[in-house]
């Protein structure tokens, strides 16, 4: 049984996982903001990452919208000039599932895009809401040796009855948040009926085939993005619902988890280190409706530090950093109107600097 409550002793080390220079609460300037994709779709669910000397930004779209629909497809870009222009490299879809959530991880000496799977009906059929069922999900991945030639789509062994989302890989083992039903109950169907959602940490040696490590939520599962630490320590930020997010700690094994409750509710979380300091992101809750925040991670406190131009269905930033003081966000809003005056859901960039 997953141990969960530690001792004082235990806990010390996990309570010292951020540097010092992390308490600098700098402004962060945002320029250059530009639509970088928009084809009349639903286009949604960000992540960005720096391989093989290109950036490589990757999202949802959907010509049904947000909800469950099996003509969705994952679009994978590329950038050769530092996120000036970009082309299509790759698109791929599942058959009978929603794909959705993709996120990059480069291990083993190859670009992975992972996606998590909704089954959503034979054919370009749609179940009612009311039969989404999280025990039927499934991961799924793309792989790159090279960026140019694309594996076909793999079913990843061991995610079955999981939502995965976000990966992350340390001391050469990948790591993945899976969500879940508690003890897949059969007992809720529905999209969001589960009362009960754990998350897991799951591990792999080679990015396809996923073991159970140990719960790291055990009545709060949602979305998670971890960092590693070069000693191995684990942090993470993670969604909690529509409740306040959750920072957690551990280290190896990962069968221990230190959790510490925000003050700010983060949807579709970013965790990522730029320079000495850590930028946190999400859809944040505001009186005049969602907006896609970034933050600074001071001390398990998050500290508001730029906001997107968004609004409406908006959120799941990607970043990656240029130096410690440049770097590049994307995200995805449905604050724009097209030609018609028909809200569009469109991927935007902008250049993040730090203002010292």
């Amino acid at each position: 049984m997953t141990r969960i409550l530690l001792s004082l002793t235990a806990l010390l080390p996990m309570l010292a996982i951020l540097p010092s220079r992390a308490a600098e609460a700098v402004p962060v300037e945002v320029t250059n903001i530009r639509r970088v994709f928009h084809n009349g779709e639903h286009n949604a669910f960000t992540d960005l990452i720096r391989w093989r000397d290109r950036l490589w930004l990757t999202f949802r779209s959907c010509p049904g919208g947000h909800a469950v629909f099996s003509t969705s497809r994952i679009i994978v870009l590329a950038s050769d000039d530092e996120g000036k222009s970009w082309d299509t490299v790759h698109e791929f879809s599942v058959p009978d599932r929603d794909t959705r959530d993709p996120h990059f991880l480069a291990f083993r000496g190859k670009l992975f895009v992972y996606t998590g799977t909704w089954y959503a009906g034979p054919g370009e059929e749609q179940l009612p809401r009311e039969q989404y069922d999280l025990n039927k999900h499934l991961g799924y991945a793309v792989f790159s040796e090279d960026g140019t030639s694309w594996s076909e789509p793999h079913a990843l062994e061991g995610t079955y009855g999981h939502y995965i989302w976000r990966a992350a890989s340390h001391d050469g083992r990948a790591y993945l948040c899976g969500r879940r039903k508690k003890d897949h109950s059969e007992n809720e169907s529905g999209a969001g009926a589960p009362r009960i959602v754990q998350s897991a940490l799951l591990e792999s040696d080679d990015g396809l085939v996923w073991r159970y490590r140990s719960l790291f939520q055990e009545n709060r599962g949602d979305e998670t993005a971890f960092h590693f630490f070069p000693d191995g320590r684990l942090l993470g930020l993670s969604r909690s619902g529509s409740a306040p997010a959750h920072l957690v700690r551990s280290r190896p094994p990962y069968e221990t988890w230190d959790r510490r409750e925000l003050s700010e509710y983060v949807g579709g979380p970013l965790l990522a280190k730029w320079g000495d300091r850590f930028l946190a992101g999400g859809r944040r809750s505001t009186g005049d409706g969602p907006v896609t925040q970034l933050y600074w991670l001071i001390d398990d406190t998050l500290v508001p530090c730029a906001q997107l131009p968004s609004g409406g269905d908006n959120s799941y930033p990607g970043f990656v950093s240029f130096d410690d003081q440049r770097g590049l966000v994307s995200w995805y809003s449905s604050h724009e109107r097209d030609e018609s005056g028909e809200v569009i859901t469109a991927i935007y960039l902008a250049d993040l600097a730090v203002s010292e």
